[in-house]
């Protein structure tokens, strides 16, 4: 074993205490947010999709009359067409 390696691994590790001098600062930070123009459109389309109502009742509500009247047609031909693009 060499001694003179320890001495020196030894001085290293030496450390002196701290003083306190009794002043302590204190560090004020802050943090800011910075949102940009896309970030806040998002934010303003996002409250109008919150505020809509989820049902158009001006197109809803002449729908529902005629289909409780009886008055409601669908033409075959439209219907078979929407068919066979949903599945094509």
């Amino acid at each position: 074993m060499r001694i003179e390696a320890y001495n020196q691994i030894q001085q290293v590790y030496n450390t002196k205490k701290v003083q306190h001098t009794g002043k302590t600062e204190k560090a004020t930070k802050t943090d800011n947010v910075q949102i940009s123009s896309l970030g806040k459109d998002i934010q303003v389309a996002k409250q109008a999709v919150k505020n809509a109502p989820d049902i158009r009742e001006d197109i809803v509500a002449p729908l529902k009359q005629q289909v409780q009247n009886g008055t409601y047609d669908v033409s075959a031909d439209d219907f078979a067409d929407k068919m066979l693009a949903e599945f094509a």
